[in-house]
């Protein structure tokens, strides 16, 4: 598999990590929930991320979460791994396994230690010096990590660290942080670099209109990532926001803090891609209430998906 570059664009859909009831490692759902994102129009997948379960799993486990996805790929998408890690030994260990495996890049988001604009910028030099040629994504999710990364920053980082390709952008609000960063690299201040966005798809028909490459985050329904972008990239924005409102009532509620991810996997049950909508302990489950917020909610979704024939 080629290596992740500075052009990549679309959608590389975080995966969540299937588990069985009983919490154990469901290998047959990688399976079958690859074989559906890869169906769904996707550009690549990007696993162990933080929807992705990955603090929950062993370092053998997260290996062979990344082996099945590969193995089930074959090639034919390129796939982002998530290493970040309180120390960089461990994120060079790993980095090192699953590109071997062939993996296309790593993800990296910084730790929640770090306060300065000059800490994070030593930080990312240092993963930068550590993971050698390897191509990798800054991670910007300031919602989780507390780690609040200036554009000027990030321009710094760019500058400096060759194999930084990509950024994750999360932050919220953050629109004109995508104004600046692409300011910066059309005034040749930077190079330009990928930039896909999170936040469960939220914003993004404003990031795309900003000029952002597409999208890396997950969303029970990723057909909706891959319409909004093949729609702003045929220059269509106003189809891509059609698109978007319709699965919009959902995507926000997916969103909340605490039981998003469980809203997430209930639905990708449903839709019979994961066999188990379980999280690893810890971890909440949706109340009986909640469930039926969210059939309500997938009941309008699909009539007003026929009315725009999405």
């Amino acid at each position: 598999m080629a290596r992740l570059t500075e052009n990549a664009k679309g959608v590389y859909v975080i995966a969540v990590t299937p588990f069985a009831d009983d919490g154990a490692l469901d290998l047959e759902s990688i399976d079958s929930m690859v074989d559906f994102y890869e169906g769904a129009g996707v550009t690549g997948l990007t696993v162990l991320g933080q929807l992705g379960e990955a603090p929950k799993l062993t370092a053998e486990e997260s290996r062979i979460v990344v082996e099945r996805v590969l193995k089930r790929l074959d090639g034919r998408l390129p796939v982002v791994v998530g290493v970040s890690a309180p120390g960089l030994a461990p994120m060079s260990e790993l980095t090192k396994a699953v590109m071997g495996e062939g993996a296309a890049g790593v993800m990296v988001a910084p730790p929640w230690t770090i306060r300065t604009d000059d800490q994070v910028f030593a930080f990312y030099q240092s993963v930068g010096e550590t993971l050698d040629d390897t191509p990798f994504v800054l991670q910007d999710y300031p919602l989780t990590t507390n780690v609040t990364i200036a554009p000027a920053v990030i321009e710094r980082i760019v500058r400096a660290v060759p194999n930084c390709i990509m950024l994750k952008h999360e932050d919220w609000p953050g629109l004109s942080k995508i104004t600046a960063l692409r300011a910066a690299s059309d005034k040749g201040g930077m190079r330009r670099i990928s930039i896909l966005c999170g936040n469960g798809g939220l914003f993004l028909p404003e990031e795309m209109g900003r000029g952002a490459d597409g999208a890396m985050t997950g969303f029970c329904y990723p057909e909706m990532m891959v319409g909004v972008v093949e729609a702003y990239s045929a220059g269509n924005p106003d189809r891509g926001h059609e698109i978007f409102d319709a699965y919009l009532p959902l995507a926000r509620y997916e969103q909340q803090q605490g039981i998003g991810l469980a809203c997430r996997k209930y639905v990708l049950a449903k839709r019979g891609i994961i066999k188990s909508a379980t999280l690893r302990k810890p971890g909440p489950r949706l109340s009986a209430l909640d469930i039926a917020d969210v059939e309500r909610l997938l009941a309008r979704q699909a009539v007003r998906l026929k009315q725009i024939g999405a």
